[in-house]
């Protein structure tokens, strides 16, 4: 049996998850988190295989809490299941330590057999994904701007671009406005642009929001 636990801030996408994973005999969806907090508590208490986890989370968002699992020498594989499109994010989430990255528009099957390929401690990558991993190898390209940005800049960039004001980035990311500010300071640096109307053309253009 395939022990899962859940890890998303969103209940309906959980319940989502979860009803699509009950159905099949060999996973148990063993537990669910909200947030980093409420997943550590979890996994002190809980044993599992596979932890599906969510990019955007309220504090420390997914990608932190890979970069945690990995410098503590965790044995739980983890499937990330995220909104954002895999050309963003998919590469940043198999460098932190994720096994596999999984879109939730996607179609549910394709959810279990990463769930399963991955308990198996195998790497999970769509079609889509695979080619896009094969082109980067053996094409010559040029870094865009925004792969220098740290995961939480990123983060700031998009929620930025998505018409989200510093205070509620602030809320959601349970930080606080200066400290968002500081990272929106950090990616008009990096990108060399100068207000949010800049941000968001950039991030349309390069296709992150």
């Amino acid at each position: 049996m395939i022990k899962v636990i859940l890890c998303d801030d969103h209940a309906l996408i959980r319940r989502g998850i979860r009803d699509t994973l009950a159905d099949v005999p060999d996973i148990d969806v063993v537990g669910e988190a909200g947030d980093y907090g409420e997943l550590r508590s979890l996994l002190r208490t809980q044993a599992c295989d596979v932890l599906v986890l969510d990019i955007n989370l309220p504090g420390r968002s997914g990608l932190d809490v890979l970069h945690v699992l990995k410098d503590e020498g965790s044995p739980v594989k983890v499937l990330v299941v995220s909104m954002y499109p895999e050309d963003q994010y998919a590469i940043r989430a198999l460098k932190a330590g994720a096994y596999g990255y999984v879109n939730k528009g996607g179609d549910p099957a394709q959810l279990v057999a990463a769930v399963r390929m991955v308990s198996q401690g195998r790497k999970y990558v769509t079609a889509d994904m695979a080619q896009m991993l094969v082109e980067s190898l053996t094409t010559p390209t040029t870094e865009a701007a925004h792969e220098r940005l740290s995961d939480r800049e990123l983060q700031t960039l998009v929620m930025i671009a998505s018409g989200k004001r510093l205070s509620d980035i602030a809320e959601e990311l349970t930080l606080s406005p200066k400290t968002v500010s500081v990272y929106r300071a950090r990616v008009l640096e990096k990108l060399g642009l100068s207000n949010n109307s800049e941000l968001t053309v950039y991030a349309i253009r390069n296709g992150l929001v």
